[in-house]
């Protein structure tokens, strides 16, 4: 670590990392609040209201990649489609959560803004749908196939449901 750099103090740091957990969440959190909501005997997927902690997610991509494979119960709004569809396709009492292909895309964070711009709650998953696949999680193909694959051991925990941080 260099010198030339120092840790903020940490009031600062704290002011930080608070406001990027109001705009981030990442895939196995994700993960946690839908398995949380079908438990609970609600609806399977990331659906629900805000007091239940309900989220939706959304799928940001093409149709080709939203067919090639996308999260179980979320909901495809393509980026170019949010300001014309989502005010009639998205309840005003959830969370939206955003993702596009992974960490090598800003889909998600430009996707959250014209949510933010709506007036809609929003967080951007990171890691996006590469890490949802590459953690391990269920997968819906445009077939209708559910699939689970083997996480990734290098990016994900391959011996417990989360990494518990």
């Amino acid at each position: 670590m260099s010198d030339s750099h120092p840790a903020a103090p940490s009031e600062e740091a704290v002011r930080h990392f608070a406001a990027r957990l109001s705009f981030e969440t990442d895939v196995s959190d994700v993960a946690a609040r839908i398995l949380e909501r079908s438990e609970r005997g609600g609806v399977a997927g990331p659906t629900g209201n805000a007091g239940t902690g309900g989220i939706v997610v959304v799928d940001t991509r093409s149709t080709e990649s939203w067919d090639q494979g996308h999260i179980p119960g979320a909901l495809h709004l393509p980026a170019a489609e949010i300001a014309g569809l989502a005010a009639t396709r998205i309840p005003r009492d959830v969370t939206v959560v955003v993702h596009c292909w992974g960490p090598g895309c800003n889909g998600a964070t430009k996707a959250a803004l014209r949510f933010a711009e709506l007036g809609f709650p929003v967080k951007e998953m990171i890691g996006g749908f590469e890490y949802w696949a590459r953690e391990g999680l269920p997968v819906e193909t445009a077939a209708g196939a559910v699939t689970r694959r083997s996480p990734d051991p290098l990016t994900a925990p391959v011996t417990t449901v989360s990494c518990d941080c």
